[in-house]
């Protein structure tokens, strides 16, 4: 496709931005109130709005009801694309009841499973993958259960993320661009369309998130985000034969997945309840420890900005060098936590909850 052609594609981003932009600003007007008080996890001391992630839902919504109705070629096969919209909605409409009501953990992992469940029966499966040294395996029964195991995790990993201004809209505006040119570049016109309604959708939201956050994004914005992302990563297995583009999306939110990864076996090693509310986050505690909000946020920017290089580089490697690729990222993050147990050493910091 011709340069040209995407000035279209641009101006109707410009659009949904200004949609995202204007549910924002509704929701700032008309506010649900996070409270501090009942949230150990949150950074904040003074009551928030919060629910601007409705502004990135409706950006996404409205450009894939376009999207359905004009772009027939920019469809992934019919029943998998219904699937996605209705899981999309399914997850939106339980995360925003659990704004309002804040419902048990277990509730909000039923409630992830079903959606994923959803966007699975309509055709969205990890059928193989290809591992180093090995090459490519047809993974059976385990394609679901992988799917499954893959959608939920990613879906909390963002989820967890959210708690600082600025980090989960300014990282995931940059990993949503970056998916956004790699799908044209592979001439993937469904993931092409979906990340760049998301990257319109962020768009409008950040100016308002960016520390002294106005508002904030909520289970609304940030369940629907890692949830999209990993049905996204599951349709760009479709990039290749192997699946191994299945890898792209993971890439992209290593820097997330990781911190989520590392705390959760953190708090199991210490035996911690892994569903109780806490601070003890790479990123929290790089805070705690004394590091400006905004230099937290940046620094995970510059994160994706260096996934989304590796991930841009990423189909044109050899297919023995695609599955290594997340070395250099493994490698930036453990980086980053010995940085941050440093200061948290210093600064005489518990990583205990609490």
């Amino acid at each position: 496709m011709h340069a040209e052609a995407f000035l279209p594609h641009l101006g109707f981003a410009a659009l949904l931005v200004l949609l995202s932009a204007g549910v924002v600003r509704l929701m700032i007007a008309y506010p649900m109130l996070d409270d501090p008080a009942r949230r150990l996890a949150t950074a904040h001391t003074v009551p928030t709005p919060k629910g601007g992630g409705l502004g990135i839902v409706a950006a996404f919504v409205a450009g894939m009801v376009v999207l359905y109705g004009t772009a027939r070629f920019a469809r992934i096969a019919e029943p998998e694309f219904i699937g996605t919209i209705l899981a999309a909605l399914a997850i939106a409409g339980v995360a925003l009841a659990d704004d309002i009501r804040d419902f048990r953990f277990v509730v909000k992992l039923a409630a992830q499973a079903g959606a994923a469940m959803v966007a699975m029966a309509s055709g969205l499966v990890v059928t193989r993958l290809a591992l180093p040294w090995i090459g490519v395996v047809e993974l059976g029964i385990w394609g679901p259960l992988l799917t499954l195991f893959w959608i939920v995790g990613c879906t909390n990993a963002v989820n967890f993320m959210d708690g600082m201004d600025g980090l989960v809209g300014g990282s995931l505006l940059v990993a949503c661009a970056a998916l956004c040119l790699i799908a044209a570049e592979q001439e993937a016109w469904f993931v092409y369309a979906a990340s760049l309604f998301l990257t319109a959708g962020l768009a409008g939201y950040l100016p308002y998130n960016l520390h002294p956050a106005r508002i904030f994004m909520g289970d609304v914005g940030s369940q629907f985000l890692g949830f999209i992302l990993a049905v996204l990563a599951v349709a760009c297995a479709r990039f290749d034969t192997a699946q191994i583009s299945f890898l792209i999306v993971p890439l992209l939110l290593f820097a997330h997945l990781f911190d989520t990864g590392f705390t959760l076996l953190r708090r199991i090693a210490m035996g911690e309840r892994t569903s109780t509310p806490h601070r003890t986050h790479l990123y929290q505690m790089a805070a705690r420890s004394g590091m400006p909000v905004r230099w937290v946020a940046a620094v995970h920017g510059a994160f994706v900005l260096f996934q989304a290089g590796l991930a841009l580089a990423f189909p044109g490697l050899a297919p023995w060098a695609k599955p290594l690729v997340v070395v250099p990222a493994l490698l930036v993050q453990l980086l980053w936590l010995f940085y941050v147990a440093r200061r948290v050493r210093r600064a005489g910091l518990s990583w205990k909850a609490g």
